[in-house]
This record gives structure tokens, sequence and C-alpha cells, in this order.
């Protein structure tokens, strides 16, 4: 109810994912009621099956507090939805409102998942040759570096789910690629990504230089530096396109030169995954929450509702638990051995002292 296009292109967005997946699966609403009905009665899906209504008096505004308004408004849309997946009344939970009360409202009623410190979201950008995970994009702005390491756990079981690789490679964003590079935090978790082999396929440091090159599946940093990245990629795509608009606009021959190149604007458009990687999870939690963008069109809430009942459909949470869990056992038996060879350093010092 709280995105900035509104509840009817989001009902709309549901007209179409039904359309196009036509298995059994279920969609609840969560809204107000008395504006919901009415917009499934205008587009014919006031008797479909596969959706149910429950209704919340309130809606959580994309310019409030994130905690302020998850505990204000308890009857949220938002909130509402969260508790319905708690309750195991849902298996999941796709939002287009506000982002940080999506995550601090995730984040207190499912928690996060035994071995997880602290949840990431993750989305998918598009690439020269290949799409590519990028992980943390605005969950945890100052994490540790060990959740760093769980980031690339939780990015590298999206990345199979969303992209279908089978074995995801995994890259910590630097400002270069030689060791040494990076702060403190980068530097730290680049040594235990070295220690980690065995669960994640770690190929090393990468720079923004080749963030697109193609050689990595996963790209692991914080959220501050995420978030960063995200908003310039999309700040300078738009940009780009107000750019081009005016200097074709400028003379009949540049819009004819337009007109005789739209088959390569179609097929590059094809390449970007706009719509169908629209919706972005929050990985981690005891239970799959997914961000879409607040201006989703129809087209954006048909891909994310989508991409999340593929997250569903691959068990991917389970699967994440799995990999945390060996993950887990790697570093006790590190600690184990590192341990053993500490005290054999100090047995062979006492007997040479004898």
């Amino acid at each position: 109810m709280g995105s900035d296009m509104g509840p009817e292109e989001l009902i709309i967005g549901v007209k179409k994912a039904l359309a196009e997946d036509k298995s059994n699966y279920e969609i609840i609403i969560v809204g107000n009621e008395s504006v919901i009905t009415p917009m499934l009665l205008r587009h014919n899906l006031i008797r479909e099956s596969r959706i149910k209504v429950y209704h919340a008096s309130e809606v959580i505004e994309m310019d409030e507090k994130p905690i302020q308004a998850i505990k204000s408004k308890r009857d949220s849309s938002m909130m509402r939805a969260i508790e319905i997946v708690k309750l195991g009344t849902a298996d999941a939970v796709l939002s287009c409102g506000n982002t940080g009360a999506l995550m601090a409202g995730g984040t207190i009623k499912l928690r996060t998942m035994d071995g997880i410190e602290r949840p990431a979201l993750g989305t998918v950008i598009p690439g020269k040759t290949k799409n590519f995970v990028m992980i943390d994009v605005g969950a945890s702005p100052d994490p540790k570096p060990e959740s760093l390491v769980d980031n690339a756990i939780l990015g590298a079981n999206y990345a199979t789910v969303a992209l279908g690789v089978s074995n995801p490679r995994v890259g910590l964003l630097s400002n270069g690629t030689e060791d040494g590079k990076g702060n403190m935090l980068v530097q730290t978790a680049h040594r235990l990504f070295k220690s980690q082999e065995g669960v994640i396929n770690y190929r090393g440091l990468l720079e923004g230089f080749n963030l697109f090159d193609g050689d990595f599946d996963v790209v692991v940093c914080d959220g501050f530096t995420g978030n960063l990245v995200l908003k310039s990629l999309e700040s300078s795509a738009r940009m780009f396109k107000d750019i081009l608009k005016e200097e074709i606009y400028k003379s009949w021959i540049r819009k004819l030169g337009i007109f005789l190149a739209r088959g390569a604007f179609i097929d590059m458009k094809k390449r970007l995954p706009i719509d169908k990687f629209s919706g972005a999870p929050l990985l981690g939690l005891n239970g799959l929450v997914v961000k879409a963008h607040g201006s989703s069109n129809r087209k954006q809430i048909a891909g994310a509702l989508e991409i999340t009942l593929r997250c569903l459909r691959k068990r991917m949470n389970d699967r994440i638990k799995e990999d945390v869990h060996r993950l887990n056992s790697i570093v006790e038996e590190n600690k184990a051995r590192a341990y053993e060879k500490e005290r054999e350093i100090l047995k062979s010092r006492e007997t040479v002292q004898e």
C-alpha cells in the first residue's frame, strides 16, 4: 500500500504474474480492504481463487522514520504482511514500501538465521557478458569482516537461484586487486575468505573498474559501499538517457538515425534485467523478505513475484542454513588445528629449555 505507484499498479502486476504462472500458489494482498476490493472487481480478479485479501488499517509512508513507523503503526500493511510470514500463514513477503521499515521490521519480527549476525540486501546487476549479484546494497552499512563472509554465502545461494550458476565465483570489492589493498574491513575479510576454502568459491579482490567484466558471479561489499554503487549506477543510467534524448531531438537526421537503430536499442534493453530481477531479497532471515523498488510498474511487480517464487521453490533459505553450518564447522576445525599447533610449539619450547 505504501508504494509510489499506489495499490492498483500492484494489483495489475499480480494479475500479470498469475497469468504467466498458472501453478498452484496463493497471493495474499495485505492492505485496506475497502480500497483493494473495488480494484479487484475492476480487473476481474474478485473470483480468483489464488488471491486472498487481509485487511490492514494503516500505511507506512516512504518518508517516515523506520523504527518509529514500525512501532507506532503495528496494523500497517507492511507489518501485517511480515507477521503473516512469522506465523507461517505465508512463506514470503514482497513489498514496494519504505525500505528501512521493511528491513527493520523483517529483522525484528523474523530474526536472523543461526550463524548469521546481520541480514544483507542482494540484487542482480547487469554486466557486459553476464549478470551478477551484488551484496550488500544497503542493509548493513558498517558490518564486521565476518559478516562479509556471511554475505558471500547469502549472495552465492541467491546467484544459484536467480542466475542458475552452480558454483558462483565470489569477489570482494576493493580499490585494487593486490594483497594489502582496501581498508581494514576489506583486508581482514580478504584473509578470512582465503581461510574458508570448501564452502565459498572465493576468487579474490576486484575493483570498480572491472565490476562489469563478467569475472565474478557474486560481488561482496558492505552496505554503505553497495548502496553508493547501486544508486550511482541508477543515476548514471538516468543521466545517459536524458542526455541522449536531448541530443536526439536537436535534428530530424538524428531522429531518423535512432529510428534506423531501434533494433539495437531493443536488443540492449533485453540484456538489462530491469523487469526480470526487480525484486531484491533481504537475505539471512528466518523467512523470505523481498524488496521491490517503490516506483515499480506492473511488469516489475510481476518480475519480483517470479523471483520470490523461484527462491521458495529452490529452497534457498534451507540451502543457506546448510552452507552456514558447513562454514561454522570449518571455522571450528581451523580453531582446533590452530590450538593444537600452538600447544605443540609450547611443548617443543619446554623440551628445549629442559
